[in-house]
């Protein structure tokens, strides 16, 4: 078993969309219209037909309570990998992206955290050798 699919509650799809591809670099897997709402998956350049990361509408009611909590709290929606953290953590501030926690040594990992401008805090990590 492995992991095909994971997503991220986004309060504007095109807007995640457009964070997602033209700030961070992934591409668009998937991109299928369902009425007001699309199908919309990303996956990492580096990965084509590995895991998707579903940018999925937040219509349902539990949801901003939920993402407010996690916001409040200081808690990543998702958590990314990144072979060199820091190069990544420039090149995202070098495109606007907003970290509410610089790389910072963990002890095995290196971690960060940005808001995606779509209502998440992710997290990126570097593994340490």
């Amino acid at each position: 078993m492995r992991i095909h699919l994971t997503g991220v509650v986004v309060d504007d799809q095109q807007k995640a969309l457009q964070f997602y591809t033209e700030t961070l670099g992934f591409v668009v897997k998937h991109n299928i219209p369902l009425g007001e709402h699309a199908w919309i998956t990303v996956v990492s350049e580096e990965a084509p037909d590995g895991t998707e990361l579903l940018l999925e509408p937040d219509g349902h009611p539990a949801v901003g309570p939920y993402r407010k909590a996690l916001m409040e709290d200081g808690i990543p929606s998702a958590s990314f990998a990144s072979d060199d953290i820091a190069a990544e953590h420039e090149r995202l501030v070098a495109r606007g992206v907003r970290f509410v926690q610089p790389p910072t040594d963990l002890g095995t990992v290196i971690s960060a955290v940005f808001d995606d401008t779509c209502g998440n805090l992710i997290q990126i990590t570097e593994e340490k050798a």
